[in-house]
């Protein structure tokens, strides 16, 4: 089930015709399936070259919002020329490859440190990100409480805070999410002017989708939950990848 403001979503070309349209698409559980662990996925052949066209064919007004860092999304998609923001917006660059944003410091050694111990020592699943790292629970998920409490206590020693997924915790710094990088790309050629709309299926695009609101845009989210800040839906991957057109 999901909110009450959630109607029905237009086609693709209708909201192009409409005027200047810009998109934001997460990647994991909205382009590809998610996995059980971050490096299990299968990204479909052609993907890369698929968003390079709907890029064109936007005028530009396209970008990849994750919390996979920049350089593990081009391990999986390529150098491609669209923008990108990795790490929630921990990262962010232009088409062209051009840094933009204050860059994030990262969440230092320390706490990094004793997230791998615990995760060593728990038998749960750590991602290293180049401004932050999480802890995977998908393959034990009776762990999630303690999963969280730890977390959650490292982030207060630290100063950091934290983001919660689908069985993922993450370690971050403080005022990075994804709606951060909506707003700093919306002030970049070409986004400029455009009608942004952010499809993503976690908890963290949420935070994409409120950025989008506030510049006259919507969120889409990708199957169901009970609070959301989308006005549409998509029911799974394939769904998105009819809706955007992309063909592989």
């Amino acid at each position: 089930m999901t909110g009450q403001n959630v109607t029905a979503l237009p086609s693709l070309a209708s909201l192009i015709e409409g005027g200047p349209v810009a998109l934001f698409l997460d990647f994991d559980g909205t382009l590809v399936e998610l996995a059980g662990s971050p490096d299990a996925i299968t990204v479909p052949d052609g993907m890369g070259a698929a968003l390079v066209a709907l890029s064109k064919r936007l005028q530009g007004r396209l970008a990849v919002v994750s919390g996979r860092s920049i350089a593990d999304l081009e391990n999986y998609l390529g150098d491609l020329p669209i923008a990108m923001a990795g790490s929630h917006g921990a990262a962010i660059r232009a088409a062209n490859g051009s840094p933009l944003g204050n860059p994030a410091k990262g969440v230092g050694d320390a706490a990094r440190d004793a997230l791998r111990q615990f995760a060593h020592d728990e038998g749960l699943g750590i991602e290293e990100k180049t401004h932050g790292a999480a802890l995977h629970f998908r393959n034990s998920p009776d762990r999630e409480a303690d999963a969280h409490a730890f977390v959650d206590a490292l982030a207060g020693q630290h100063d950091l805070a934290t983001k919660r997924g689908k069985c993922v915790i993450e370690l971050v710094e403080r005022d990075i999410d994804k709606g951060r990088a909506v707003d700093v790309l919306l002030d970049q050629t070409p986004f400029q002017g455009a009608i942004p709309y952010f499809i993503g299926d976690d908890v963290t695009d949420e935070d994409g989708f409120a950025a989008c609101q506030r510049h006259g845009g919507k969120g889409i989210l990708v199957g169901e939950r009970h609070h959301t800040k989308a006005a549409h839906t998509l029911a799974e991957v394939d769904a998105v990848h009819k809706w955007l057109e992309l063909t592989f």
